[in-house]
Formats: C-alpha cells, sequence, structure tokens
C-alpha cells in the first residue's frame, strides 16, 4: 500500500536574501514546480492526497514555514491520517526535525525523495555505490535515522519508508567507515573505467552520448535508434544507469550510443558529484546529443539547468562543436509550430527537430551525425589479395566509403575514404596489407 502524501511546493520571493546563497532556486514558475514536486512522488508510487504552492516570504531558520502555515498542514495530517508530507525544498536538518514534531508524522524534502528514486532505480554496482555514498552523506548530516534501508525490502534509503524516528543518533564512525569503503570502491570502478576506455581507444567505436532533462525523451529515442528495450516511461528519472548500444549509421560506420541519467533542476550538489564517474562518459564521447523537450513551457530554464551540470564536466554546450541539440517531441505541437521549429534548424547544422515516439527526423539526425564524424576522414588506396585476405575486403566495404574499385584478378585495390579510428583497427586486424595515405585529403 502508498503511503498518503501531502506535498508542499514553496514558491519563494525574489527579494528573498536567502536566494542568493541557495542552491535550491531557479526562476522556474509555480505551477511547474509543483508539477516536477508531484512527478518526483509519482515516481516512487506515493499516494498524493494533497499538494499546494506555498507563498514564502520570509525563511523561519527553525521550521522553514510560518506558524499558520505549520497549524493548518498539521490539521489536514490528522484529519486525512497522512504518513508523509513532501516538502519540495533543500531543508535544514534542524527545520526537518521540528516539522516532524508539529505534524507527528515523517516530513522529507526534495534532496531525500531524489536519493529514495535513486536508491529504488540504480541497478548496477556502481549506480548503487554512487546512490549510497550520497545517501550516507546526507544521512551524517541530519542525525535522525541510521541503516534504516538496510530493513528494507525494496530498493531506496528508508527516507520515505521504514521504521521511522525510532533512532535518534547515527553511528558516525560505522557511517564514515562505510563512505571510506564506498569511495575506494568507487575508485576501483573509475580504474576498470579507465582500463575500458583505453581499450576502446585500441579498437575504437566512436561514442554518442544523450544527455538532457529527465523525461525529454532520451530513452524512447535510444530505443528508437537500436532497438534496445531500455525502460522508457513518463515518469523523473525512469533510467538511472548509463545503458550502451552498438548503432549502425547510414554510411555503415558504427558507433556505441550511451544513455546516460536524466537532468533535473536544483539537482543537489552532492548528487552531481556522486555521479560524476558516470557522467565523464559524456566528457570523452565523440558526439553529444542535447535532448530538449520542446512542447514543455520551462524548456529555456531546464536549458540553464543542463548548461550549469555540463558545465561542471568542462562541456560548453553552446560553444562545443560535438554537441547537437535535438528538439523532441514535434509530434505534439500545432502544425504551424512544428513547421516553424523544423525551418529554424534547417539553417543550423547543429539542430535537429525530431519525434522519438514517431520516427520524424530520425534518418535526418543520423546523417548529421554521419557527415559530423567523416568531416576528418582520410582518403586510403589499399592492395589487398582477396585469395589471402578475402575478409579484410568485406572488411573496408562495412566500416568505410569506397569511392573505387579496380579488379586485377586475386589482386584489388580500393580508394576509400575512412577515419582514423578505424585505420587504426584495419592495421590490428590485417598488419601485413599496406596502407597508401592521401595527406592531401586530411
Amino acid at each position: 500500500m502508498s503511503e498518503r502524501i501531502i506535498i508542499i511546493h514553496p514558491h519563494l520571493d525574489r527579494n528573498l536574501k536567502e536566494i542568493a546563497s541557495s542552491n535550491a532556486w531557479t526562476d522556474i514558475s509555480a505551477d511547474a514546480g509543483l508539477a516536477e514536486a508531484s512527478g518526483l512522488a509519482t515516481a516512487v508510487d506515493l499516494d498524493i492526497i494533497r499538494s499546494e504552492i506555498i507563498p514564502i516570504r520570509k525563511i523561519k531558520p527553525s521550521s522553514f514555514l510560518g506558524k499558520g502555515v505549520i497549524d493548518r498542514i498539521g490539521d489536514m495530517v490528522e484529519e486525512s491520517d497522512i504518513a508523509l508530507v513532501f516538502v519540495n525544498y533543500s531543508l535544514s536538518p534542524v527545520q526537518q526535525r521540528n516539522l516532524e514534531k508539529f505534524w507527528n508524522c515523517k516530513v522529507i524534502d526534495r534532496t531525500g525523495l531524489i536519493l529514495e528514486i535513486f536508491g529504488a532505480r540504480a541497478k548496477t554496482k556502481e549506480g548503487k555505490l554512487q546512490v549510497e555514498l550520497a545517501a550516507l552523506d546526507f544521512q551524517r548530516s541530519r542525525l535522525v535515522r541510521s541503516w534504516t534501508h538496510l530493513e528494507r525490502q525494496r530498493g531506496g534509503f528508508g527516507f520515505v519508508g521504514g521504521p521511522g524516528e525510532t533512532q535518534i543518533e547515527i553511528d558516525r564512525r560505522l557511517i564514515g567507515e562505510r563512505i571510506t569503503k564506498i569511495k575506494k570502491q568507487l575508485e576501483n570502478v573509475k580504474s576498470n573505467r579507465r582500463l575500458q576506455r583505453s581499450s576502446r581507444e585500441k579498437v575504437p567505436f566512436n561514442v554518442i552520448a544523450l544527455v538532457g532533462y529527465t523525461n525529454a525523451g532520451k530513452s524512447t529515442l535510444f530505443n528508437k535508434l537500436t532497438g534496445a528495450n531500455v525502460f522508457a516511461k513518463d515518469l523523473l528519472f525512469a533510467t538511472l544507469d548509463p545503458t550502451m548500444r552498438l548503432l549502425e549509421l547510414p554510411a555503415g560506420r558504427k558507433v556505441i550510443l550511451s544513455d546516460t541519467v536524466g537532468f533535473i533542476s536544483n539537482l543537489p550538489t552532492h548528487l552531481i558529484a556522486a555521479f560524476r564517474a558516470t557522467l565523464e562518459e559524456v566528457q570523452y564521447a565523440d558526439v553529444i546529443l542535447y535532448i530538449r523537450d520542446v512542447t514543455d513551457s520551462n524548456a529555456n530554464i531546464e536549458y540553464e539547468s543542463v548548461k550549469s551540470i555540463l558545465k561542471d564536466l568542462d562541456i560548453d554546450i553552446d560553444e562545443d562543436e560535438r554537441v547537437f541539440e535535438v528538439l523532441n517531441k514535434i509530434d505534439l505541437l500545432s502544425e504551424d509550430d512544428r513547421e516553424y521549429i523544423i525551418n529554424s534548424c534547417k539553417r543550423n547544422k547543429h539542430k535537429i527537430a525530431i519525434s522519438a515516439v514517431q520516427g520524424d527526423g530520425i534518418q535526418e539526425l543520423l546523417t548529421k551525425i554521419d557527415n559530423f564524424l567523416s568531416k576528418d576522414d582520410i582518403e586510403i588506396e589499399l592492395v589487398i589479395d582477396v585469395s589471402k585476405f578475402g575478409s579484410a575486403l568485406g572488411w573496408i566495404y562495412e566500416h568505410a566509403d569506397v569511392k573505387n574499385r579496380i579488379d586485377d584478378g586475386c589482386i584489388v585495390t580500393i580508394y576509400a575514404n575512412i577515419s582514423e579510428k578505424d585505420i587504426n583497427r584495419f592495421k590490428q586486424k590485417y598488419s601485413d596489407i599496406e596502407i597508401k595515405i592521401n595527406f592531401s585529403s586530411k
């Protein structure tokens, strides 16, 4: 049975001095903020009894909310038998504890609920370690719950359900030891990732990374392009662990497509740090597809959120030539709006309008990626004795753009354009075949 929950979305006055130092404030509209808060609650199957926007003109240090609001919410909690109140803001430990005392029920803030979602969704060892590290850092500052998530059968960290406030003191030594152990394990993960990346460079495929705001349609596009069956649903953080699949582009070039965790406004800083190892794949990608939902009224605000997170990875989405802006969900626009978006994209080689559900614009997207990756292709000449290296001929046709072919019995001369990475792969596979490079083509 789902927990019965009340959602409070605080809408802060722009003149509040606390805004300047708060990581939880953006220009997102009050209605959009409440909708996002409801999406977070729905993502862990909470039963929303009531949700409302609370204007905040002054933050009370001890309880965040004023007495009038606290009393009114307290009456609702008692009348509706509410088990949980979700405040869509980052509360201090003192504010959280005092609200729990006032309302006599569990209170969870934005960071706690996001951690709960991440804990429930993480599937890989790395993902689970990253989320647990962030959760322990969060717990340590609260001094309210100790290892309650170990008593639960499902995923998550016990912020939403579990035994509750029976244990007030956290054993700092145990948590500290666990944090140290997790950090060592994550270092091993990073080392393995570096080895894997090094291996890919020896037998290289170009990597294409999907990034964007959560719910923009990244996983739907990933499934459309690769024929995979990655979980794609209208839920925040439907995808958490990165997924990679092989994809063949129109010209025959094979690439690796990587789907990553979706971003969200006001994502707690230590969560970004926890997932830095996962997001490092984006740093090393040859192409970055930034997926945007063109139907979202807060698209420009979400753009700033994504831009800020990628900036922490030294990626400037306005300047980095690897970044392609993919405007998704054009099938949901009116005919005039759709035509306007499509025409504007035609004037920008790094912009493309698509519908990941219906497939509109997909081939044009793949062609743009193909053209970008082939811009530095090298013109080569190969003389292949097909009686000895018949498979080499097939390999070249599969991985290169063959411009001309001359047959002389068993000897076949091939003129083709090919990437430097594929040249290296060919050399490893067929070291006895000489490659002549036309350097004037570079």
